[in-house]
């Protein structure tokens, strides 16, 4: 059984941050800290926490500023504040000091989705040393991912839908399953993208990202897993992806795993063949707290 336990924590601007550990009826023998998308939160991944708890672990995650139940109201999804995607990422690092705390002794695993992927790369620059792996969904290299955005000229939403046309509905990009796309749509917490400010503080991460100096700051020996649907427009249709196990190989870093999956699109956890793709990143977990 799933517990869920509600807590909330002040981030470094004020604003109050909604925060869940998940836990089961049995000791934990590792963490997994959840970083979600753009323009959705943390109650999209009911299915993934319970399988995780299921396998014996506990979750944390939080709903990002400007994103669920952290933003104060509808009018401030999208909106990062004064602080932007550095606060961010510093909110992530707060709720796993949390996490570390309360779970002395066991390792975390940090896995990010999409936007999310982005923050967990950001917070790998600074804080690997916090955490036993990392966990890519939906990922690639932002700087690949802004530059076709801005030469296109064109909006984000539209674009990322644009390989799927005719569309049956303006989110097709983000799963083949239709109950997925229709629950995003339908969901009051989820939102299509960014306000402008907030666009541009996430996209201005993507030179740091890809700084090869930056890049050896990450611990040599931090298991890295990327997984990846082959028709995702964020990773680019794997070009992302590749680039970026790429730079961290040439940073040094070895231990980089993946598995890329024909035919998915963005959001593998919430994909076809979504139980496949659990169970090989609970495989990863496993092998990574062994």
């Amino acid at each position: 059984m799933v517990h869920a336990n509600p807590f909330r924590f002040t981030s470094a601007d004020g604003l109050s941050i909604s925060c869940t550990r998940w836990d089961g009826d049995r000791t934990p023998t590792g963490v997994v800290q959840i970083a979600h998308g753009l323009g959705e939160h943390m109650g999209r991944y009911a299915g993934l926490i319970e399988c995780l708890v299921d396998a014996g672990l506990v979750v944390y995650g939080n709903d990002h500023r400007g994103h669920g139940r952290t933003a104060p109201s509808p009018e401030f999804f999208g909106d990062f504040g004064p602080g932007g995607f550095d606060l961010l990422v510093e909110d992530m690092h707060r709720l796993s000091c949390i996490a570390i705390g309360e779970q002395p002794g066991r390792p975390l695993i940090l896995l990010g989705h999409s936007m999310g992927s982005f923050a967990a790369q950001k917070y790998a620059l600074d804080y690997s040393e916090c955490i036993h792996g990392l966990a890519l969904s939906g990922s690639g290299a932002l700087d690949g991912l802004v530059e076709v955005v801005r030469s296109s000229g064109r909006d984000p939403g539209d674009l990322l839908n644009a390989r799927f046309q005719p569309a049956r509905t303006p989110c097709d990009w983000l799963s083949r399953d239709p109950a997925t796309v229709d629950a995003f749509l339908n969901d009051p917490l989820c939102f299509g993208w960014l306000q402008p400010a907030a666009t541009e503080s996430f996209f201005a991460a993507a030179a740091e990202l890809a700084d090869p100096a930056r890049l050896t700051s990450i611990r040599p020996d931090l298991p890295i897993y990327l997984f990846s649907g082959t028709e995702d427009p964020v990773g680019q249709r794997l070009r992302g992806p590749a680039v970026l196990i790429g730079r961290y190989r040439e940073a040094g870093i070895a231990n980089t795993a993946y598995d890329y999956y024909p035919g998915g699109r963005h959001e593998m956890l919430n994909e076809t063949n979504r139980e496949e793709v659990r169970r090989n990143l609970l495989r990863w977990i496993a092998g990574v707290i062994a």
